[in-house]
């Protein structure tokens, strides 16, 4: 009897809970970042550029959601001296986990939320050559993938259009440690990476 009453609190709780799989498209900027090499300090960094993915959520309580997130951002690494600049050909890619925390249940149509997440980034070079060639004075792509953990904050809304449709949007500032293996010579290339990327999804809930 126990065994049975514990079996359809289960199956109420996982019929009460929503799901929502939506795909994301948005625009990723970074903020650059200055190291020093023996010819003085240059700046590197990721050029701006768009940004798409897609997610999973699942609202586990009234005004609780988690998530799993994948996001591709199509930006090219640079290193530049004053007016001299050199690309390489790359993008990274990021994998987290988001806990949403909702101002409303979810029997509401539009519904604000905060966010907080974790996961990893991978920061990738998809060329063999830099465009223009980067002058050797300045500093030199390694062409070697660069993992790293991130973490990101930011906030959002989503609202439910006719049916099982769900328009959302969201801003997400990720944050990871600074990819200084893309770089030689790194010099004190420290600190950290922030990609600011707002972002428009469509998706459906069931």
């Amino acid at each position: 009897m126990r065994y049975g009453l514990l079996i359809a609190l289960l199956c109420a709780s996982a019929f009460a809970q929503q799901y929502d799989l939506s795909g994301l498209i948005g625009y990723g900027a970074y903020r650059d970042h200055s190291i020093s090499s023996p010819t003085g300090t240059l700046t590197v960094g990721m050029r701006n550029t768009y940004a798409a993915g897609g997610l999973f959520g699942q609202d586990l309580y009234s005004h609780i959601s988690g998530e799993v997130r994948y996001l591709y951002q199509n930006g090219d690494p640079f290193v530049s001296s004053g007016s001299v600049r050199g690309y390489l050909p790359g993008h990274s890619q990021t994998f987290s986990y988001d806990g949403l925390f909702h101002v409303y249940d979810r029997d509401r149509r539009f519904r604000p939320f905060a966010a907080v997440g974790v996961g990893g980034k991978v920061y990738q070079i998809s060329g063999s050559a830099p465009f223009p060639p980067s002058p050797p004075q300045l500093a030199q792509f390694t062409k070697v993938n660069d993992w790293q953990y991130v973490f990101d904050v930011g906030a959002g809304f989503k609202y439910r259009l006719s049916g099982h449709v769900m328009l959302r949007g969201d801003f997400r500032d990720y944050i990871s440690p600074f990819p200084k293996k893309l770089y030689a010579p790194a010099g004190n290339g420290s600190g950290w990476l922030q990609q600011f990327t707002p972002t428009l999804g469509l998706g459906y809930w069931f």
